[in-house]
């Protein structure tokens, strides 16, 4: 338990942090996860949109610090690699 008045309003900013990466972290993680969904029931069209909403949601998330901006490319990446593949595929 911090003992400082400072080290206390460190602990309730962390908390207030937290929540919000987390909340952040869960919006990337759902919107690749319709985007998937999708792409695999071949609703290219769908997909496209849902595309740009998860990109604009990894562009905030790295630029919030809440995820790493390489991690958030690459993910950016393996949607659009998905997308392509799966339109020549069907």
């Amino acid at each position: 338990m911090p003992n400082t008045k400072g080290a206390k309003k460190r602990l309730r900013q962390s908390f207030v942090r937290r929540d919000r990466n987390r909340a952040a972290k869960t919006r990337v993680r759902h919107s690749l996860r319709k985007f998937r969904e999708a792409v695999a029931a071949k609703n290219f069209e769908e997909a496209k949109e849902l595309s740009r909403v998860a990109a604009r949601l990894l562009d905030k998330a790295a630029a919030n610090g809440v995820l790493h901006r390489n991690k958030a490319a690459r993910l950016k990446s393996r949607m659009c690699r998905l997308m392509v593949t799966s339109q020549q595929a069907a």
